[in-house]
């Protein structure tokens, strides 16, 4: 029989409860945990303080009077077995709460794969090049958003131009969750284009547009959440149909392919989008 949680006093009714995060790694993976969890008491507040790369016993007495000071508990992902000893005698000594967050899951997966787990720190960083790949495309993304230097443009998996409000950052930030490096270029026909975007594969350049009408619509909204009027010119249909003519123009002379993104979730636009782009990388182009 499951028992009932006791709620542990905290001093007063309005304090947050703080969890100490203990990890030989980051202590990324304890915290999503303890968030979740702490999420099913009406969303309740949680104070998460992070203690990573424990690496040494001496420090783990410390840790756990600290925890007993600020009556918090533990949540831990340690893996080396000797840290976990102390742990657990630390805190069964002073009376403190602690939640081992991977044992039971090693010792599941263990029994299914017929042989003892490693246990050896920080091996899901290590073994994770996606994930390192992702945050180097999410920072790509943002240093070279919205044509701010055309350099990125050579340097990138993909490039997206399209005038004002066609969602080029968010699908650039949707590309770079699937590890692809994505720059993009705002088209306006005061601005010559960066001559990089005809110097780069067609299958790597994909143009969005929009209808005028939703655009205006798009542009209208933009301006009233600046507090600026809705009437200025950026949202004038004559300044849009000029403005999408310009970028037409502009792609059809690099001939890249042009999607129109009115009316698609950011995911439906990205599926075309990848779908182009891996069909061109297959085939050299």
């Amino acid at each position: 029989m499951v028992k009932e949680a006791v709620p542990i006093s905290t001093g007063s009714k309005e304090s947050t409860p703080i969890v100490y995060i203990l990890s030989d790694s980051i202590g990324e993976t304890a915290e999503l945990v303890a968030r979740a969890a702490a999420s099913q008491f009406d969303g309740g507040e949680i104070e998460i303080r992070r203690v990573p790369y424990v690496n040494e016993s001496k420090e783990i007495g410390e840790i756990v009077k600290e925890v007993k000071h600020n009556q918090a508990i533990i949540a831990y992902t340690l893996v080396l077995p000797e840290l976990k000893e102390v742990l657990k005698s630390e805190v069964s000594k002073h009376g403190v709460i602690a939640v081992d967050i991977m044992s039971s899951m090693l010792d599941a997966l263990g029994q299914l794969y017929g042989r003892y787990p490693k246990l050896e720190p920080g091996l899901v960083r290590k073994m994770d090049r996606d994930y390192f790949r992702k945050v180097d495309a999410i920072e790509f993304a943002v240093k070279y958003d919205d044509g701010k230097d055309p350099r990125g443009i050579l340097k990138a998996d993909m490039v997206i131009i399209g005038v004002s409000r066609t969602s080029k950052t968010p699908l650039c930030m949707y590309m770079a969750h699937k590890r692809i490096k994505a720059a993009n270029v705002p088209l306006v026909p005061e601005v010559s284009p960066p001559e990089e975007i005809f110097k780069i594969p067609v299958n790597r350049l994909i143009g969005l547009t929009i209808q005028p009408q939703l655009l205006n619509e798009i542009r209208r909204e933009r301006l009233k959440t600046l507090g600026l009027t809705s009437n200025a010119d950026y949202a004038s249909m004559e300044r849009i149909m000029r403005e999408l003519e310009y970028a037409e123009k502009i792609m059809k002379k690099a001939g890249c392919s042009i999607i129109d993104a009115s009316n698609k979730a950011v995911e439906e636009t990205a599926s075309r989008v990848l779908e182009i782009y891996y069909r061109g990388e297959r085939h050299g182009r």
